[in-house]
Order: C-alpha cells, then structure tokens, then sequence
C-alpha cells in the first residue's frame, strides 16, 4: 500500500515538473512554427463592425494587432483597456487593431447583443463577427482573450494568451512601429 502511494506520489511530480516546463511556453508565445508564418486572413467573418471588411492584403504595410474575444468572458474583458490604450497611443503610427468576437455561448451570437457592448465597452476599432469560427480556426486559436501582433509584411511576429504581460506586448508593437523605448507604457496610462 505504502509503495503504490509513492508511485503515484512521483508520478503526480513528474506531471507537475513536465506542466510547469511547458506551461509557460503555451500561454505566452506562438509556437516556433507560428511564429513568423504569413497570417490567415480575416475570411469567413459574418459581419464588420466599426469598419468595411478588411484583408490583410489591404493592411500591407501596417502593424496590425488581432484580439480575439468574446464579449461574455472576464478575462476579455480585462484585457480591453489595455488594447484601447495600444489603439489610443498607436493607431496614429501606423497601428491597427482588429477585433475577433468569437462567441463562446450560443447568446453571444446575438448581434444586437454584440453591437451593445461594442457601444459599452467603446470599441471603436474594427470588429469581425467570427460566429462560425472560421477566422479561430485559420490562426489555430484555442483561447480567450488572444492577441496576434501582425508585422508589415503580414507575418505573425508575436501572440500573447490570457491577461498579462501587457508592457511586453506594447514594447513588441513600438519595435515594429520603429519606436525606441518608452519610459511611459500605455499600460501605465490606465493607472
């Protein structure tokens, strides 16, 4: 009995020690193989919101920074003050964010519902309208909130999963944009 619980015990370690090597890796950064790979387009939205539809190929040339979410989600919402100060700082310089609402719940298909919050939350970049998944699916998206910073020649550079690390993203965006280092972060801006 004693021998099957220290089994477990190392097993349950060995677990925990393989998790926390990988865990980080998969909530921070866009795997090796992304990273740098031409960006999927915003094909298959069902709707736009704040803008005409957009393709990247129109997008050439700028910096484009892609939040996927979800109207319902905290944790999107969480992170929504920190893309309106990106957009609010940099989308004079060349920035442009583009939301991607892809429902989690049936009630967040609702458009009107959508539209409200967008009012809300004073969403005023574009939203594509991603209720079938087809935009989730092409960037191989499996979390809310998710952000994919897009390089000028369309290529994904840097993503970032969850809440967080808000000043790394922003520094990611002002080295595309060609800025130097800033003592002030829009992230400091909400403080």
């Amino acid at each position: 009995m004693t021998f099957s619980r220290i089994a477990i015990a190392v097993a349950v370690a060995a677990l925990g020690s393989a998790l926390l090597i990988y865990w980080p890796d998969a909530w921070t950064t866009a795997s090796a193989q992304e990273l740098h790979a031409p960006a999927p387009d915003f094909t298959g939205a069902d709707r736009w919101y704040n803008s005409q539809p957009l393709t990247l190929s129109g997008l050439h040339g700028k910096v484009v920074l892609v939040e996927f979410w979800t109207r319902e989600c905290i944790n999107c919402l969480h992170v929504l003050p920190h893309t309106k100060a990106l957009y609010d700082k940099y989308a004079k310089d060349g920035l442009v964010v583009v939301g991607v609402h892809t429902p989690e719940y049936d009630e967040e298909h609702d458009p009107a519902a959508l539209q409200s919050a967008i009012h809300r939350y004073q969403i005023t970049w574009p939203v594509a309208v991603d209720n079938d998944y087809r935009i989730w699916n092409a960037y191989g998206n499996s979390f809310w909130p998710a952000l994919y910073l897009i390089d000028q020649n369309g290529r994904v550079v840097y993503s970032h999963i969850g809440e967080g690390d808000y000043d790394q993203t922003e520094q990611h965006v002002r080295e595309l944009l060609g800025k130097a280092p800033s003592d002030t972060t829009a992230s400091q801006a909400l403080e």
